[in-house]
């Protein structure tokens, strides 16, 4: 439904003078208020500055209102220090491995690296692995509406809270704090159609002398929007590469001898061409036909396809959930409290990347399709894909996933002695899912097409069917399909249980300058994970997919302590120690962190910081127990290359991309990663209305785990099977690299395809280092004025380098190249400016993403720009209203005119929702004013 015109005409025209700012949008820091103590991310010693020796972005709740953030997820795409490529909601890969979850990536070093903690203790990572991979945190279940407010801290702080926190801390921190009972509903619709959402929260609490308990529930339904909903991505047509729209192929025949689509003739597609909705059609591409002698080339290759079904996907899943939470806490005495947190979630997510396909498979799940034909006597190659009318519907090939997510956090906490403070608790976090995978029954859809196998044809060795073409081409009844297609029903949950005591005082004893403020921490622990797939994932039961099974446990223990010493009126140096350790597969490793702080405040309005950190990253569990599995990437078979096509450079030859299979394990041999991180910066705060601070840093990462690397493994294989390098350089076949590389390259010993690639065994290993270094700058302002209060807020990452290299000896990689391969901005901004009066407050926030590497890497894409709009008004003292849009602008992701892959924009950075706007209305009864 689209927004009305005066809406349009009066935030447009409203927004046009804030909107010459360029970009960015609002990151604001929580003051506290007169002397009382904060705890802050990044240290257990409560303090009476937000200031720190390293930089923490604070984003409150009026933050989240005021700026019309709709989820964490859109919370997190506005901090700048947030740099790396993500999973979207439209993510293949996330569609594949770990459908409704969506990550954080702090400073680009990978979802793995950025610890995320809700109330300052850890959650179960998501129950799937990133990319089939590693493990991470899922930030698309944390309640939005009960959040009271969000901390950033970039930088190595493995010294405070252990492993992960190698780019970084995220942490969210629950409302805990509750007068009265408010209750808040929020409406979203999209301008194009589709996408639209309901939110209802709702909190309370209550309290007498001793006992207090604050709780709150939030209800979400958000409704899918569709790709073919959107213009720019609802065909092939949209394709910016290609001249003419290139159809899909729905249904095609393969000719392998002759290396040529078989015709079917315009008839047999006119037949079909209800199908996809009434877009099939007799279609073609170029050079896949007969060798034309007049035209010296090769001829089109003719196939039934359609240029819409390609939109068969969803842009926003489609998710229906309920999260609450509550704390309560009864005190036994002035000097000791008994708490618990608790925190239950529960969602359904769905969504569909696209419909399924089918093509002969052998037992064996090779990748070579081919077969023999008796009933026309040749070898044969079927592939078609499903339509929704022979599916029954897009609900019946979608993706679902039903997560639930339980915390609890009993404990005891206190004081004594006047100076010193405890906290003994323990802590229970899980993830659970059940995830359902559309799929097709390889050999049940073989005998549907093809019938019984007759026997092995002796010239080719391929197997026989007597397969009559015009199967191919009739399309399935329901029950047909019904027959062949199924969900893969995965069960996979993930946990950790942690007890934690700390013990802090804000005065462990006094210095002329000062108290000296210190805590110490001692944590034991164990956590554990379960992929528990379907059994028959686990071979080649299902077309095109083998599956690998994970489950592992480690324990673990830690001790650590930190201190905070003024030694002058205007110096403060702070520092921390900890040692962690654990045991798993029969390993024990251990890991020794420390980090160091200075403040330096020559003024009072002056604030120069430095921090120096070390951090680390335990093996992941997955990369460690990860049972043996495919998956399919396209590689350069450099053997073939250079043996029978040795003139041609190689990304023109014949054997440059191909899909092959990659067969992985886990490696239970692995060590921690470590990182170095360094912090420098100054603080400005001539008056409270004004501050701008301006913040180097620096991280360093060591002994990264990454698979093995195909494309360097099918280089060696080729150098050593032929005795020389590229370069003529002699290579001894007998040496290990080329034993080990020989042993995990794996070419087919029969058939059409005899002597080439067909899979590469790999494993993870600690080998990668990769660094970043830039400069963090925020500003935050506001002047009183007759006619209200305005106030600014910009934050910018500028980005130096971010250097990556795979191996010892290779050279580096530069990411921001656009040559690297790799889709991350050197500069990230954002900006907002409030205008408040009275009972009326109106924001405008800006975002700025810059130049990125276009799809075929030899250039860039200009800056983006998108601007949101929020008006929010105070009716009485407990009622307020809101609108927000959204891409006020109704900019479309930044055009590429290379970008030739679907949905022909990048989805880690840019979606095709277009304006979107919210309505929300709060009512509060009872308790202060809102």
């Amino acid at each position: 439904m689209g927004l009305s015109g005066t809406v349009r005409l009066a935030l447009g025209l409203g927004c046009s003078l804030p909107a010459l700012m360029g970009g960015a949008m609002a990151q604001t820091a929580a003051e506290p208020s007169g002397d009382s103590e904060i705890i802050v991310t990044g240290s257990r010693i409560p303090r009476a500055a937000q200031e720190g020796p390293a930089p923490v972005t604070t984003i409150t709740a009026d933050t989240i209102r005021a700026n019309g953030y709709t989820s964490v997820p859109d919370i997190l795409r506005a901090v700048t220090q947030n740099g790396g490529e993500t999973q979207s909601q439209q993510s293949f890969s996330g569609a594949s491995f770990t459908p409704g979850a969506q990550q954080v990536d702090l400073r680009g070093l990978g979802p793995n690296h950025t610890l995320v903690l809700v109330n300052g203790r850890r959650i179960a990572d998501f129950p799937l692995p990133f990319n089939g991979r590693s493990n991470f945190t899922d930030v698309s279940n944390i309640p939005l509406g009960l959040i009271e407010q969000v901390e950033v801290l970039s930088g190595s702080a493995s010294a405070i809270y252990g492993s992960d926190a190698i780019a970084g801390v995220i942490n969210f921190k629950l409302k805990d704090k509750v007068d009265g009972t408010t209750l808040d509903y929020r409406h979203g619709r999209t301008e194009h159609g589709g996408g639209a959402s309901h939110r209802i929260t709702a909190t309370t609490g209550w309290s007498n002398d001793r006992f207090h308990i604050v709780a709150g529930a939030e209800y979400l339904l958000q409704k899918p929007l569709w790709a073919y909903q959107r213009k720019i991505q609802d065909s092939t047509a949209d394709n910016p590469d290609t001249a003419v729209p290139l159809a899909r192929r729905t249904f095609l025949r393969y000719n392998p001898d002759a290396d040529e689509y078989v015709d079917p003739g315009a008839a047999t597609c006119g037949a079909l061409s209800y199908l996809n909705g009434g877009s099939t059609y007799y279609a073609s591409r170029p050079r896949y036909g007969a060798f034309d002698d007049a035209l010296d080339d090769y001829g089109p290759g003719y196939f039934c396809g359609s240029n819409t079904s390609i939109g068969y996907g969803t842009v926003i899943s489609r998710r229906e959930g309920f999260n609450s939470f509550a704390s309560a806490g009864y005190e036994l005495s002035d000097a000791a409290q008994l708490f618990v947190d608790a925190q239950f979630g529960i969602s359904k997510v769905a969504l569909l990347s696209d419909v399924l396909s089918w093509g002969y498979q052998n037992s064996s799940g090779s990748s070579d399709t081919t077969f023999y034909n008796s009933f026309d006597g040749q070898l044969d190659d079927w592939y078609r894909q499903f339509t929704p009318e022979e599916s029954g519907g897009f609900g019946n090939v979608m993706t679902r996933n039903r997560q639930q997510t339980f915390s609890i956090t009993p404990g005891i906490k206190g004081s004594f002695a006047d100076k010193w403070s405890y906290e003994l608790s323990y802590n229970h976090s899980e993830y659970k899912a059940k995830v359902k995978f559309p799929q097709i029954i390889a050999a049940k859809a073989n005998a549907l097409f093809l019938g019984a196998q007759q026997g092995v044809d002796e010239d080719s060795g391929y197997p026989i069917f007597n397969a009559d073409p015009a199967r191919l081409y009739t399309p399935l009844t329901k029950a047909e399909y019904d027959s062949i297609a199924v969900y893969s029903v995965y069960n996979p949950k993930s946990w950790t249980d942690n007890v934690s005591a700390t013990l802090t005082s804000t005065e462990l004893f006094s210095l002329p300058a000062g108290p000296v403020g210190f805590a110490a921490v001692g944590e034991i622990g164990k956590q554990g994970y379960d992929l528990n797939p379907d059994p028959l994932a686990l071979t080649d039961y299902y077309y095109g997919l083998k599956d690998s099974a994970g489950k592992g446990k480690r324990s673990h223990w830690a001790l650590g302590g930190e201190l905070r010493v003024p030694v002058t009126s205007f110096l403060q140096l702070s520092g921390a120690a900890r040692f962690d350790h654990f045991r798993f597969a029969g390993n024990g490793i251990g890991k020794f962190t420390y980090n160091g702080g200075a403040e330096l405040r020559p003024t009072s309005t002056l604030l120069l910081r430095a921090a120096y950190g070390t951090s680390f990253r335990a093996p992941d569990l997955h990369y460690v127990f990860t049972g043996p599995g495919n998956t399919h990437p396209s590689a350069t078979d450099y053997y073939s290359c250079r043996t029978e096509e040795p003139d041609e450079d190689l990304g023109d030859c014949s054997y440059a991309g191909e899909g092959i299979v990659a067969q992985r394990n886990g490696n239970r041999a692995l060590k921690p990663e470590t990182a170095k991180s360094l912090n420098a910066g100054i603080v400005w705060s001539p008056s409270r209305h004004f501050d701008v601070s301006v913040d180097y840093f620096r991280v360093s990462l060591s002994n990264q785990v990454q698979d093995l690397d195909i494309d360097t493994l099918l280089r060696d294989e080729a150098d050593c099977r032929i005795g020389t390098t590229m370069g003529g350089a002699a290579v001894d076949i007998n040496s290990p690299t080329c034993q080990d590389a020989i042993t995990r390259v794996h070419r087919f010993t029969g058939g059409v395809n005899e002597g080439y690639l067909d899979s590469v065994s790999i494993n993870p290993i600690n080998i990668a280092h990769e660094k970043t270094s830039g400069i963090d700058i925020a500003v935050h302002g506001s002047v009183p004025t007759g006619f209200g209060e305005f106030s600014l807020s910009v934050a910018h990452t500028h980005v130096f380098d971010h250097k990556f290299r795979q191996y010892p000896g290779d050279a580096s990689i530069n990411k921001l190249a656009a040559t690297s391969g790799y889709y991350i901005p050197r500069d990230k901004s954002t900006a907002s400016i409030t205008w408040a009066v009275e009972g009326l407050k109106w924001t405008l926030e800006g975002r700025r993403l810059g130049k990125l590497p276009n799809y075929d890497e030899n250039a860039y894409i200009k800056a983006s720009y998108l601007f949101n709009s929020t008006l929010q008004y105070d009716f009485t003292d407990h009622l307020r209203g809101s609108l927000s849009v959204t891409n006020l602008l109704d900019r479309k992701p930044v055009k590429d005119r290379t970008y030739a892959a679907y949905p022909y924009y990048d989805i880690s950075w840019f979606d095709s929702v277009g304006r979107s706007m919210f309505m929300q209305l709060t009512y509060k009864l009872g308790g202060s004013a809102l």
